[in-house]
């Protein structure tokens, strides 16, 4: 990296949040990683280079995929359900996930001198144009590739109607996530990847400091639901996903969604002798497991036209069927326009569409 391609590329803007250091380095502070980054070297995302004692990010609108999704797919069960949202995916990745589904970009450094430049300006051209509802920022990290960026687009998406998400990790710094909440963030997926020692094992993470922002984001008025992708000899043991289950109601509430979803070996999986896609029966323990804990909204994912993909009334004694999924079609059965159950009127706890949406 050298100052003529930091000059030259559209994709190429100093970063936030990084310290200067006497000896040339620079401390950056997006992630909970805070990489030390050494003259003409990257962060370990690869999206954050240090260029003349000064840290740029290489990813700023580079857009390495975009696509037109249900809301449902990111997954959000309880956020404007049946809108689409426009999600973009970047370029690298502070986890190293051996079972990474998007490793093709996550994996990959970004290159500036063949960036694909989308303006904050174009972005919102293509959700009006696209016919979607909001912006998703997701495929690969989102933090350590569109912090800059999505800080640029948010505040012009909310300014046009349109709301805002993050299908994250979790693991960006508590000045990084006060930002976000500040620029329009609304709502965030967050992965729990498993219990503290497989993932400081498998990605490098102290799930602790994701627990922390999660809590955090809620405090901040953030939509919160939590996905955990069960993969068997990682995080499928009664214990690990009791001690999720117990962890999203004790410390973010029980109306929080739980998404337990099925793994399927990719990347690097066969390395680690993680071979074995989850078996039914695994799914419906831990769905069993989370609904034991007292959590109210607990989802199936990656199984097609499964019971537990739908949303039921938390109000026990009623149990309607508020909100049928197949796949990521969807059709409001017992839910009003303000969350509540047409049956019994038990309050159920989504953000609902606007009537423009």
């Amino acid at each position: 990296m050298d100052l003529e391609t930091v000059q030259n590329s559209p994709c190429v803007r100093e970063a936030l949040h990084y310290e200067q250091r006497e000896d040339g380095s620079v401390k950056c502070g997006i992630c909970e990683r805070r990489c030390k980054i050494m003259e003409g070297k990257r962060g370990y995302c690869g999206a954050r280079a240090n260029v003349d004692g000064r840290l740029f990010v290489l990813t700023y609108g580079d857009i390495s995929s975009i696509n037109a999704n249900p809301i449902e797919k990111k997954p959000f069960s309880h956020f404007h359900p049946g809108t689409n949202t426009l999600t973009i995916g970047g370029w690298g990745c502070n986890a190293a996930c051996p079972w990474c589904q998007n490793w093709s970009i996550s994996k990959r450094h970004p290159n500036p001198h063949r960036c694909d430049y989308l303006s904050p300006d174009q972005f919102l051209e293509q959700i009006k144009r696209r016919g979607c509802h909001g912006t998703s920022f997701s495929f690969s990290e989102p933090t350590t590739a569109f912090f800059e960026y999505s800080l640029d687009v948010m505040p012009k998406a909310k300014s046009a109607g349109y709301y805002n998400t993050y299908v994250t990790n979790g693991y960006m710094t508590i000045d990084t996530l006060k930002r976000l909440a500040e620029a329009g963030l609304d709502a965030m997926n967050i992965d729990i990847k498993g219990c503290h020692e497989a993932i400081r094992r498998y990605c490098g993470l102290d799930v602790e400091k994701i627990w922390r922002n999660a809590q955090l984001a809620r405090e901040l008025g953030i939509w919160v639901e939590i996905t955990t992708l069960v993969i068997p000899g990682v995080n499928d043991t009664t214990r690990c996903l009791s001690s999720i289950a117990s962890r999203i109601y004790n410390d973010l509430g029980a109306e929080v969604p739980w998404h337990v979803s099925g793994f399927r070996p990719a990347y690097k999986s066969e390395e680690h002798g993680l071979t074995t896609p989850t078996p039914l029966s695994t799914l419906e323990h831990a769905h069993l497991l989370g609904r034991e804990a007292g959590l109210d909204y607990v989802f199936i994912g990656n199984v097609w036209n499964h019971p537990s993909e739908n949303t039921y009334c938390r109000n026990k004694e009623c149990k309607a069927l508020l909100v049928q999924r197949i796949g990521y079609d969807i059709r409001l059965v017992h839910l009003d326009p303000k969350g509540y159950c047409s049956k019994c009127k038990t309050f159920n706890h989504f953000i609902m569409p606007s009537k423009e949406s």
